[in-house]
């Protein structure tokens, strides 16, 4: 029997912090990109299904990447991913309550860059339901 001690969703708690910490450099990676993708256009007009369709491919390697650095198992994928898209969601809801201007100087700057981010999390949490493998018996 091994001597990690497993918290209550089946993650070591090690995991857990590491999974909080990623998903916060996550969010701030997004955050950063869409300072510079939102002022060109990117989330505007016929952009914005483009940038909406290109966060699908660019979201897999996150998810793999997220899965070496926090040694998921297979059958861990979808809840390590659930951490980290969860912690990026709350980033997410503070920058928009107390430091909208992160994401831009107007309204509507700010709730494009706040509306991809949900997308982004719901196409992570998506991709991480597909990935994730039962566990081995």
């Amino acid at each position: 029997m091994s001597s990690v001690q497993i918290n209550r969703i089946g993650l070591t708690y090690g995991q857990t912090f590491l999974l909080i910490g990623l998903g916060a450099a996550l969010w701030f990676c997004a955050a950063i990109i869409l300072s510079v993708i939102a002022p060109m256009g990117a989330l505007e007009g016929s952009m914005r299904a483009v940038t909406y369709a290109l966060v699908i491919p660019g979201t897999v390697p996150f998810i793999f990447l997220l899965r070496k650095l926090a040694k998921l198992r297979p059958d861990q994928l979808f809840t390590g991913i659930g951490i980290a898209t969860t912690t990026a969601l709350i980033t997410d809801g503070i920058v928009i309550a107390y430091f909208p201007s992160v994401y831009g100087s107007t309204l509507r700057h700010i709730t494009n860059c706040a509306a991809i981010i949900l997308w982004g999390a719901g196409v992570g949490m998506f991709l991480a339901s597909i990935f994730n493998r039962g566990a081995e018996k």
